[in-house]
């Protein structure tokens, strides 16, 4: 299942509050824990090993080049008929995880590489060299993926319970979404329980640039 956890700042990022948001999600991921940190970024990733188990393919996981760093969670289908198609290209792996293509698949074509992943997905690839966050998640949103937003930065994980382990997100009621789970029987998305923690909507994706996040848009748009 796995479980991811990121944020992006402007300000020193506290790793105690980020840490209590990577545990509360160990179920989530239960073989394995990996942490990248930079300055204002902090990558977390709680691991179920499933197709590649060497440690190689832990995450939060390095391209080769080094420019860009993902924490991604689900599993894409086709990934070997991608791997094929950037071998063929030159491209050189160092493991055999469905992460891996993600990571060289972005490097070459950045956004407009989501409508050849075939799975369920949610991600987070931060770009050392442009200083920018790219967010994705798949278009049935299977697998989920959340953000609270503030003036300082944003911070993004794979359950709502983990972002409220930070400490660092408001627990206020969210009338809308409260309104929707006592008539509908669920909070409806985009909202939530709490006032400031949103889901990224299924089939979106947006930027995070000098802490703040550009509007969410469908990614079938994409150019």
């Amino acid at each position: 299942m796995c479980g991811l956890i990121a944020a992006f700042s402007r300000l020193d990022i506290s790793d105690a509050s980020m840490q209590r948001g990577l545990q509360s999600m160990y179920r989530r991921g239960p073989d394995g824990e990996g942490v990248w940190k930079a300055a204002g970024v902090f990558m977390g990733h709680r691991r179920l090993a499933v197709i590649d188990l060497d440690k190689r393919a832990a995450q939060p996981m390095h391209s080769v080049c080094g420019r860009y760093v993902i924490t991604f969670n689900g599993e894409i289908y086709n990934f070997k008929e991608l791997r094929t198609e950037l071998e063929v290209d030159g491209v050189k792996f160092q493991t055999t995880s469905d992460t891996e293509v993600i990571l060289c698949l972005f490097a070459k074509e950045g956004a407009k590489m989501l409508p050849k992943l075939q799975g369920m997905f949610a991600l987070v690839i931060w770009d050392q060299v442009t200083k920018r966050t790219f967010v994705a998640r798949d278009p049935y949103g299977i697998k989920p993926l959340y953000y609270a937003a503030s003036l300082e930065g944003v911070t993004l994980a794979s359950s709502v319970k983990a972002l409220m382990a930070t400490g660092e997100v408001s627990s206020e009621p969210c009338p809308h979404g409260q309104a929707g789970f006592w008539l509908l029987g669920s909070v409806p998305e985009p909202y939530t329980w709490y006032r400031d923690v949103k889901a990224i909507p299924a089939g979106f994706m947006a930027w995070i640039e000098n802490g703040q996040m550009t509007e969410l848009k469908s990614w079938f748009a994409v150019e």
